[in-house]
């Protein structure tokens, strides 16, 4: 299993607000580490490559190791709050992540060969109604991203989940219907395309 990156923690050995807001005067990011049938850990990372690796993308669907005093947790984020007016990371929770882990992941959606698409060279527009798509995915193999290829397709065009080629061992949330991920409105009529294929869902 490859880990996208490796964070640096120590064990905080009071939970509770009080202990958080003892943490963040320290420059430390309060955080969790849950799950694998093994009892809650509390811990404190440094702020600056906690909101490093926070901003480099992706975070709450890579791969992650958490280097807490010499023991090194596979990992996955689940969750991470940000101060409401100053933006910063305040907390994460993370969840144990075993080799053979199935995770319930985002998966965002990537556009490729738009400039192949002949509904697009008419003066059409792609209407994205899913920016990410929710699959199970193996935890040893999540894909960086869901492709959709948009050559030719054409005016008035509906992209649908059964049309990408997926990943293996990857599959979406949404089982009972073949649900729309973009549509190529005609010039004009980009709105009324959008809330028709938003009632889809």
């Amino acid at each position: 299993m490859a880990n996208s990156y490796e964070l640096k923690a120590t064990v905080r050995e009071r939970a509770g607000k009080g202990a958080a807001r003892a943490a963040r005067r320290q420059n430390l990011v309060p955080a969790v580490i849950y799950g694998d049938k093994k009892p809650a850990v509390t811990i404190n990372l440094p702020f600056k490559e906690a909101s490093m690796t926070l901003h480099k993308g992706g975070f709450l669907s890579h791969i992650g190791t958490i280097d807490l005093d010499g023991e090194k947790i596979t990992v996955i984020a689940k969750d991470f709050h940000l101060h409401p007016v100053k933006d910063f990371l305040m907390h994460v929770d993370f969840m144990r992540v075993a080799a053979d882990a199935q995770l319930t992941v985002e998966i965002p959606v990537k556009f490729i060969n738009e400039d192949k698409s002949q509904g697009l060279k008419l003066g059409g527009t792609l209407n994205i109604v899913r920016h990410t798509v929710e699959m199970v995915v193996p935890a040893s193999n999540i894909p960086e991203a869901i492709i959709v290829d948009l050559e030719g397709a054409g005016l008035g065009s509906s992209q649908h989940i059964s049309a990408v080629e997926l990943p293996a061992g990857c599959t979406p949330t949404i089982t009972d219907r073949d649900f729309t991920i973009s549509t190529i409105a005609t010039p004009g009529g980009g709105a009324a395309a959008a809330e028709e294929a938003e009632g889809e869902e």
